[in-house]
């Protein structure tokens, strides 16, 4: 039976503030993406998250993003790779200290928003985030966007990583993601989403907007948690896999 990891963002809530519904994901998911204070988050929300984590055995990823709340880490900034190394290292070192004050272990690290993109279209910037994290832990699992310059930069740097694929993004002819701003970008249909899915891992390789295949290592899915369907959604396109065939399980 082929195995895929299914992974999500959560712990992206605020104080009273409540992003997505992190308790039915936890039901769903392999991995957790945690986000750690910076774009979303607080002490209080990473605490709560990496406890729902170990009691529902789900893999625990740091997930760093920008310093913007407001903007929640979707707008790009312009760092030194120094200020860059500062803030993975930071934001890396409380995810590593929460989770084990829960009893679990950070195990995977993903970039979030505006600084993932920019990470998949600069190596410069990708080097420095990538470097900073395995300098604070060598084993950690770099989940990358595959045939991006993420990817080339794990290899260079010998590191443990993982390709990912999003279910509900579409994709430009070049392995990157539709902008949001564009139509079409975010997917909805819930029946569709399993089913591009399935033929994305079935094939082993990102299917375009235009329908290009683009030959990848898929090794983990992710589900957005911050939509009005995302338990809908999650629930559904683990359901289509594991009928198809699939069994849902942790990468690496």
């Amino acid at each position: 039976m082929a195995k895929i990891d299914l992974n999500a963002d959560i712990g992206e809530s605020f104080g009273p503030w409540v992003m997505g519904n992190d308790a039915a994901l936890m039901e769903v998911i392999s991995s957790a993406n945690v986000a750690c204070g910076f774009h979303a988050g607080d002490p209080d929300v990473m605490a709560q998250t990496m406890r729902a984590a170990v009691a529902n055995d789900v893999g625990i990823g740091a997930h760093p993003g920008f310093a913007d709340l407001q903007g929640f880490g979707r707008r790009r900034l312009n760092l030194s790779a120094e200020e860059l190394t500062n803030l993975v290292t930071y934001q890396l070192g409380a995810a590593q200290a929460m989770a084990r004050a829960a009893g679990g272990a950070v195990r995977h690290f993903k970039l979030h928003g505006a600084l993932s993109n920019m990470a998949s279209e600069n190596a410069e910037i990708a080097r420095a985030c990538y470097a900073a994290a395995l300098r604070v832990q060598p084993d950690i699992i770099l989940v990358v966007l595959p045939q991006t310059a993420m990817e080339q930069v794990a290899r260079d740097l010998q590191a443990n990583w993982a390709g990912e694929i999003f279910a509900d993004r579409a994709y430009e002819d070049d392995a990157s993601l539709v902008a949001r701003s564009k139509p079409g970008a975010v997917l909805h249909d819930a029946e569709e989403v399993g089913a591009r899915i399935e033929t994305m891992l079935r094939k082993g390789a990102i299917v375009t907007a235009s329908g290009k295949e683009i030959p990848c290592k898929i090794d983990t899915v992710c589900l957005h948690g911050d939509g009005a369907e995302a338990r809908a959604m999650a629930r559904a396109l683990r359901g289509h896999l594991t009928g198809a065939g699939f069994e849902i399980a942790r990468f690496g």
